[in-house]
């Protein structure tokens, strides 16, 4: 029997280290890992007691305050009073689910799909990101008929049975799927720019071709349009341009996982694939969608959904029940009317001028690579210039213990 590797995560709590914790987390932590388990890690090798947030801010159990530069799920800041008081009007008049008509669930979705390619004109919604990704995925290979589905090597597309196929990123102990390959993601770093996007594309067409050689038909690619977990590759403009025309030729699908670019994230255009004058079949949402309440959910084409109810039946409880929903449209409405996309374009621009005339002089700070407020930082071993997880982790935990958090 093949004995199973260990995973490491670069910003998680590992308990072989000695740290140094004070009583109450210390108690805290040993009832949480007594009765959620070892599968419920935690950030950081001292991990964070958080009691409350505001805005950007996260205050622990001894009222330190904490810049939250790492936490997208709180798209519009931290116990939003917006998205607080739609939550409670709505509590207090009506919750139920999906199978009766409401009013707040249609005008969200028509305020949503606006905001995307007039293609893409119909919304199935779902509670998180992995179920929206396996709903996606399902409706790819129902609607092509085939199996076959290419994800990035490093990828992180969810934790259902499904997604973790899809996510190389969970770690090195899960059984490959013949109808999932992995291929190499861009590297801004040590690729030719002049070439990355036509190289990316040969190796979607590559693993076309391996499909057809072990007899399974190809449904699709998906990507994190930003590419985030195979270290934030956003440039050059374009880059996923030949990529999805190859996909389209052999008549795939294109989804876009938006859970972590979507919603401005990445500056002054809502969604990580608009970077690259690319359309997609399918788009995923989630993680900001709600600000924290969880809704999620699949934007596409509707010749696709049409199908794919034709053929099957599909029915989610509380995906876009009514406070969630009005959880939804209080942030879409924050982002709007304090102009935020323009905001995160603005500040990002800042912060990365200002982290690259810091690092300047360091030859491990290799590249600094952003869109928006999605930042990344590559740190590597100057002897080899491979990827340095240890330098990494340092900065990590070094930034949180002087009240920043980030990943």
């Amino acid at each position: 029997m093949t004995p199973t590797r260990s995973m490491s995560m670069t910003n998680g709590f590992d308990p072989a280290q000695p740290t140094r914790l004070g009583v109450t987390t210390s108690q805290l932590m040993q009832r949480r890992e007594r009765t959620l388990g070892a599968p419920y890690r935690l950030f950081y090798q001292r991990p964070v007691h958080l009691t409350h947030g505001s805005g950007v801010l996260l205050f622990d159990d001894e009222g330190n305050e904490y810049l939250d530069a790492y936490n997208n799920v709180p798209v519009v800041g931290h116990s939003n009073p917006r998205v607080q008081r739609a939550v409670n009007d709505q509590l207090g008049r009506l919750n139920t689910h999906t199978r009766y008509l409401t009013d707040g669930v249609v005008d969200y979705a028509e305020e949503l799909l606006d905001l995307f390619p007039p293609s893409l004109s119909q919304v199935m919604f779902t509670c998180t990101g992995s179920e929206a990704v396996d709903l996606a995925i399902r409706v790819a290979r129902l609607y092509t008929g085939a199996q076959g589905v290419i994800a990035t090597r490093h990828a992180y597309h969810g934790t259902t049975q499904a997604t973790v196929e899809l996510s190389p990123a969970l770690g090195p102990n899960r059984t490959p799927s013949p109808a999932v390959i992995l291929i190499d993601a861009p590297d801004m770093l040590r690729d030719d720019p002049s070439t990355t996007a036509r190289d990316f594309a040969c190796r979607v067409e590559a693993a076309i071709a391996e499909f057809q050689r072990r007899g399974i038909k190809f449904a699709g690619l998906i990507l994190d349009s930003v590419l985030s977990s195979d270290g934030l590759q956003v440039d050059p403009i374009g880059l996923l341009g030949p990529a999805v025309n190859a996909v389209h030729h052999h008549d795939g699908l294109f989804v876009a996982d938006e859970v972590q670019a979507g919603f401005g994230r990445t500056g002054s255009q809502w969604w990580g694939f608009a970077r690259h004058h690319v359309v997609p079949d399918l788009v995923v949402l989630g993680k900001p969608m709600g600000n924290g309440l969880p809704i999620a959910g699949v934007v596409g084409r509707p010749e696709l959904f049409d199908r794919f109810s034709r053929e099957t039946r599909y029915f989610n409880t509380f995906g876009g029940t009514p406070v969630t929903v009005a959880a939804a449209a209080a942030v879409l409405t924050e982002l709007k009317e304090r102009d935020l996309l323009a905001n995160g374009e603005r500040v990002g621009h800042l912060l990365r001028q200002e982290i690259e005339m810091m690092t300047s002089s360091n030859p491990a700070v290799a590249q600094i690579r952003a869109a928006g407020l999605f930042l990344a930082v590559e740190l590597v071993d100057t002897s080899t210039l491979l990827p340095d997880p240890a330098a990494a982790a340092a900065v990590v935990n070094h930034m949180r213990d002087n009240h920043i958090l980030i990943s």
